[in-house]
């Protein structure tokens, strides 16, 4: 089988996979990025050469905080009717969170045969803020509406796309194109940036039109057609932007370790970290925006 072909069926199975989870049930959605995000943290503390007891700490802290947002965003949709043994029970977890995140301090404390404890003890926390948080963070953009979290993905498939296309393009220029960071990615470009936003922009007021930025009637009185866009054409920048930056730093971690995929979870395409790397930022950023708008439209 080619590289390309490998690539298109993965690259598929990947898209079917990830809109399935989102449009089906958020128990659905919950249940395979759980897995997901823990194959992820895994996966960074095999890049920065962990050792084996810091990535179980590590992949049993992200499914606490994957639960514990999980469960604190349902217990926020039925507050009307005063579960408190939801509430309970996410207060027990974040309590669970942080027994388990001081165990494994004290663990690494007492393994003297570790060459240097603060570099795993560090790496664990750096994994958590880098890796776990983003992806639980998808959880509260869920709770919010399906249509909103299917649009950060497909606005950050457009981005890559239209960067990926316009940067080949200008790079054919007599003096080729402006490269971003060079050292960190030397095939990212400004041209590259701008023509992503703008493809964005596009598929923005696109799904504005097909109905997926209406659930903001829903928060609030409902709003006049061109707020919806406005929120639209800010959520698709905003995606842009940090979804770009989060690329950068996942390219930067790969650098500073010296190598080119940060795993084989996808053939031809790398691991989890290299499919779900402009997420890394883009999401955080869209959950307050998303608060922002919420409170204030």
């Amino acid at each position: 089988m080619t590289n390309l072909v490998q690539r298109t069926i993965s690259g598929a199975v990947y898209v079917a996979v990830v809109v399935a989870a989102i449009l089906i049930h958020p128990v659905a959605f919950a249940a395979v990025f759980a897995i997901v995000s823990t194959l992820a943290v895994r996966e960074f503390h095999t890049i920065t050469g962990d050792a084996a007891y810091t990535k179980v700490f590590g992949m049993l802290l992200n499914l606490l905080m994957f639960a514990g947002v999980g469960i604190w965003q349902y217990c926020d949709r039925l507050i009307a009717t005063n579960l408190v043994f939801e509430t309970s029970l996410a207060q027990i977890i974040g309590f669970a969170y942080m027994l388990v995140l001081l165990a494994a301090l004290v663990f690494e404390l007492t393994q003297y045969t570790s060459a240097s404890p603060a570099k795993h003890w560090g790496n664990l926390l750096a994994g958590q803020v880098m890796i776990a948080l983003p992806f639980a963070t998808m959880l509260i953009v869920l709770s919010y509406s399906k249509w909103l979290l299917l649009a950060l993905f497909v606005l950050l498939w457009t981005n890559d796309t239209g960067a990926y296309c316009v940067g080949m393009l200008t790079a054919k220029r007599k003096n080729g194109n402006h490269k971003m960071s060079p050292h960190i990615s030397p095939k990212k470009s400004w041209e590259g940036l701008i023509g992503g936003a703008v493809f964005v922009l596009l598929a923005a007021w696109l799904l504005t039109r097909c109905g997926w930025f209406d659930c903001i009637d829903a928060w609030q009185y409902t709003v006049q057609p061109h707020v919806k866009y406005l929120v639209a054409f800010i959520f698709g920048l905003l995606a842009t932007c940090s979804g770009t930056l989060g690329d950068l730093m996942e390219s930067l971690l790969k650098r500073s370790y010296g190598i080119k995929d940060s795993g084989k979870f996808l053939p031809g395409h790398g691991g989890v970290l290299d499919r779900f790397d402009s997420l890394l930022l883009a999401t955080p950023v869209i959950a307050i925006f998303l608060t922002m708008v919420r409170m204030f439209i």
